[in-house]
């Protein structure tokens, strides 16, 4: 009889696998999977609190905010070993082959980095510099909980594309491990209090960034369920890389999305 998933084994999956902090994990079945991918969010909180512990410390000791956003977009690529990126610039690379999606999946396994995922990167890095360093500029705070807030949603989009209904494109590696573990009802609530969470944190910093943080998530996680069907139906499902590029594209939304406005 299986044993049942306890929450620790779930923190423990979500933090071991999704970042680089010292965690073991110590049960790679599918209900370990399960808890792990619903605590992911969590994961994203933490890797958040610490990008936006640095920039807010930068300012502080007289930093700009230019160099105060290139440290915040730092910490979550060395949180997570630079596999986020990765998995961005290996999609990207994918996509862009046009090829078929055999094709397309073995030159996502590829080590190098093609053309497409060279731009992809450098754009994506610079829209997320140039939003936190707006943000920064208008206040510390609005960096900060953007910085939080993005991270978090970014491994929300990670909880969503583990749902029920979407498949692997391989069997194995760890896309295979985390397809189709999460129920649909359970990444919906899991979505539905991350959402409100966040727009419980603008409200801080009053009305009006209660409902723009609230709808920047939202939309953060449209933009990432376009790009997980555009995968879905050009790659015959989903891959580790693929769940990469989920996160850093939500992320890179949000921040945008946070940007946005006085």
């Amino acid at each position: 009889m299986p044993k049942t998933p306890a929450w620790p084994d779930g923190l423990r999956f979500a933090f071991g696998t999704l970042t680089v902090l010292p965690v073991r994990v110590t049960r790679w079945d599918r209900q370990a999977a399960r808890a792990g991918m619903l605590c992911a969010p969590l994961a994203g909180l933490t890797v958040g609190a610490g990008a936006a512990a640095l920039g807010v410390l930068l300012l502080f000791l007289g930093a700009g905010p230019a160099l105060a956003a290139v440290a915040t977009v730092a910490v979550p690529a060395a949180l997570t070993r630079g596999l986020h990126l990765d998995g961005l610039a290996d999609t990207a690379d994918g996509l862009g082959s046009n090829k078929p999606a055999e094709d397309a999946l073995r030159i996502m396994k590829q080590s190098d980095i093609g053309p497409f995922g060279v731009i992809t990167l450098v754009l994506g890095l610079l829209a997320q510099t140039a939003a936190l360093a707006q943000l920064y500029g208008a206040s510390w705070a609005r960096g900060a909980l953007a910085a939080v807030v993005s991270a978090t949603v970014a491994r929300l989009a990670l909880t969503l594309a583990a749902r029920g209904g979407v498949p692997a494109a391989r069997p194995e590696g760890l896309g295979a491990a985390v397809a189709g573990v999460v129920p649909a009802r359970a990444a919906a609530g899991a979505a539905g209090f991350t959402v409100l969470a966040a727009a419980g944190a603008g409200a801080l910093l009053g009305t009006y960034n209660l409902v723009r943080t609230a709808l920047s998530a939202l939309a953060a996680l449209a933009v990432a369920e376009l790009l997980l069907r555009h995968c879905t139906r050009r790659f015959g499902g989903v891959t580790g890389d693929v769940f990469g590029a989920l996160a850093e594209t939500a992320a890179t939304a949000a921040l945008v999305l946070l940007s946005l406005g006085r």
